[in-house]
């Protein structure tokens, strides 16, 4: 019997351990995935993961304030949008609309909206290093009240 309650304590310890933490996810293979994965680092607390995600126009002025602006971030939730896509000069841009729900430490709960431009350079134009899908920009406000779902812009207007 104690064999038994020993087991089922390391499971009920397992189980705590993986439903407290998110999953690992660095998926670049499309503009949502991309996004998904952004706020999968954030979630971890995976800030230089995070940062990678954008391409040379940054979010912050530099990585300490980049992490900083998370420091009282718990967990993030994310619904994202329908994704549309232009092609310009060598590259796809694709506008990811987007809300998130910002769990905070101190127990509050805020929601934003906005949309991200990722760009994707063609891939048979580029010389090393190789650059996968990048944010080049984005932007998010407080969203007015309702649901994570109803916050999402029906489109991303530049």
């Amino acid at each position: 019997m104690i064999r038994y309650l020993s087991v089922a304590a390391v499971v009920l310890a397992a189980a705590h351990a993986v439903a407290a933490d998110p999953a690992y996810r660095d998926d670049r293979s499309d503009a949502a995935s991309l996004v998904r994965s952004l706020y999968n680092a954030i979630d971890r607390k995976e800030y230089a993961r995070a940062w990678d995600y954008f391409g040379d126009r940054k979010p912050a002025a530099d990585f300490a304030a980049f992490a900083e602006g998370y420091a009282g971030t718990e967990a993030v939730d994310v619904a994202l949008g329908a994704v549309s896509e232009e092609g310009a000069a060598g590259s796809v841009y694709f506008q990811v609309p987007l809300a998130i729900r910002a769990h905070r430490a101190d127990g509050k709960e805020e929601v934003f909206a906005g949309c991200y431009v990722v760009r994707q350079v063609n891939p048979a134009i580029q010389e090393p290093p190789f650059r996968p899908l990048q944010i080049e920009k984005g932007s998010l406000k407080p969203a007015i009240a309702g649901s994570l779902d109803e916050a999402v812009p029906a489109e991303c207007r530049e």
